[in-house]
């Protein structure tokens, strides 16, 4: 395998209706724009990356699909419909199978994401597997493997443990913090927009304050 081949990343993006419930200050309608728009900014920003050779969509979603398709990301099914991890593991396999040595995964709330920022840790992994803790160090963004190491994903409570017993490295590294803004309270929120936040995630919240009625 050359040191420089690219990666993929896989982005896994559950039923937009369903998620974000945590965002209770958001309609039902305002949390799924949101999901949609943290999904497709932070897909951007893989695209964008020097490192990274395609993202690929993990999705059951139709609205998720035909916008992935549109920026230029792959897309995978999610399959076998039995959550984050499952879905992960198949299409790291699929595309495995298709040759792509270098996979990553990569949470699909990370508005305030940049190519540049993901560029510090794929220009140089620190290990064949590895890991990013989210900002509160208990929960994991992404998560990468080369050659023929298994991806193994535990995204979830306490994952950032569950990958670290899995053999995966914990990336260390300085100026990570848009990698590890995951958003998924109010307070996530305004911290991912103290960063600066993408353009699908700036245009979702800009129409929803149109939106608001104006003050009589």
């Amino acid at each position: 395998m050359s040191p420089t081949q690219p990666w993929t990343i896989l982005v896994p993006v559950k039923e937009t209706h369903l998620a974000k419930s945590r965002l209770t200050e958001f309609e039902p309608a305002d949390r799924t724009a949101l999901a949609l728009a943290f999904a497709l900014d932070t897909l951007s920003a893989a695209l964008a990356c020097r490192s990274v050779a395609t993202a690929v969509a993990v999705t059951n979603d139709a609205a998720v699909r035909t916008a992935a398709r549109r920026l230029g990301a792959e897309v995978l099914p999610d399959v076998p419909a039995a959550g984050l991890n499952p879905a992960l593991a198949a299409a790291a396999s699929t595309v495995r199978a298709e040759g792509r040595a270098r996979v990553a995964a990569l949470s699909s709330d990370l508005p305030a994401l940049t190519a540049e920022t993901l560029s510090i840790v794929l220009d140089d992994p620190p290990a064949e597997y590895w890991f990013v803790a989210d900002g509160r160090g208990d929960g994991t963004t992404m998560l990468g493997a080369s050659g023929a190491i298994p991806l193994r994903p535990r995204f979830g409570p306490h994952s950032s443990a569950a990958h670290a017993s899995n053999g995966a490295l914990a990336v260390g590294r300085a100026g990570l913090e848009r990698l590890r803004q995951d958003v998924d309270t109010e307070a996530d929120l305004t911290a991912a927009l103290r960063l600066g936040v993408g353009t699908c995630t700036a245009r979702a919240l800009a129409e929803m304050r149109a939106a608001l009625p104006r003050p009589q």
